[in-house]
């Protein structure tokens, strides 16, 4: 089982953000979370590692990534080495309450703000399109401005909800973000499968959940969610199957079962088309990764 490090920030209730710089050789902090949603840009680490929730991936030279609130994060050294680099590394970190908008994001002119601030809690890959057009907006920011900060921040925020080269990274959450913000027939039925997805969930059962018939119903799910309900479903189970691998002591057979699997080889599958790899080799990696930085 993983424990994370629960980090505590020096952000306090009184600021609206804070803003570090850091150069260094090799990453020594271990993988942690804390309630702050935070923006990290990072230079000249190629081969690092990047773990965010249940994503593990190697970084090239530049990175770009929006860490939801309480989404386990951090950066390995694993194949960076400082001699093979003719510069450091550059860490420029934005922490900021999650409620530093208020009612002010609930405004039409940041509902892209508001969707990315969303989309977070599974964590956000930028491009490099999109780094290039804030690197300097991130790395020139300071909390010594007062109030010109705060709109610094704001257009840098504004600038990322509108890049077109962002990928979510962890599945660790379903994140159905947008239509189930704006849609509560969907929420109603992503609720109920969540709450159900251990048992079989029939076609017609879900449908009369909905309230539609079981062609309205496949239309449905199809146009706001892009999956039909079979993939949906089985995505919803691997969400929770990742977070068993991750933070149990179960076999992958109980939790293949625990998860609405009936069928261990077709768990395997799934699973494998899903993540690249097997629940086991999944399993050992992620662990592997964490024991080298959980105190």
């Amino acid at each position: 089982m993983v424990k994370y490090l629960e980090e505590i920030t020096v952000l306090t209730p009184n600021d609206c953000f804070l803003h570090a710089v850091r150069e260094k050789t090799d990453y020594d902090f271990p993988i942690h979370k804390h309630p702050e949603i935070e923006l990290n840009l990072i230079l000249h680490s190629k081969g690092a590692l990047r773990v965010i929730g249940d994503h593990i991936g190697e970084i090239s030279n530049v990175e770009l990534v929006l860490v939801g609130s309480n989404l386990p994060h951090g950066w390995l050294t694993h194949k960076y080495q400082f001699v093979d680099q003719p510069q450091k590394i550059k860490e420029v970190t934005i922490q900021f309450h999650e409620n530093i908008l208020d009612s002010l994001i609930e405004r039409n002119q940041l509902i892209y703000v508001k969707e990315m601030m969303a989309k977070a809690s599974g964590g956000i890959f930028f491009g490099e399109k999109t780094i290039h057009k804030v690197k300097d907006k991130i790395i020139s920011l300071s909390t010594d401005k007062g109030f010109y900060s705060v709109m610094e921040l704001l257009m840098i925020l504004h600038d990322l909800s509108l890049a077109d080269d962002t990928k979510i990274l962890c599945d660790e959450k379903v994140n159905f973000y947008e239509n189930h913000k704006k849609n509560e027939r969907l929420g109603k039925i992503l609720n109920y499968m969540h709450d159900h997805f251990q048992k079989d969930i029939s076609l017609s059962e879900i449908a009369k959940v909905s309230g539609m018939t079981t062609i309205s119903f496949n239309r449905f799910i199809k146009k706001n969610t892009g999956k039909t309900f079979i993939d949906l479903l089985i995505q919803i189970r691997l969400g929770h199957a990742y977070n068993l691998l991750i933070d149990s002591n179960y076999t992958v057979s109980e939790i293949a079962f625990r998860c609405g699997f009936k069928n261990v080889s077709y768990f395997n599958r799934a699973f494998k088309t899903n993540k690249n790899k097997t629940p086991l080799q999944f399993r050992h990696e992620f662990l592997t990764c964490c024991k080298r930085t959980i105190v």
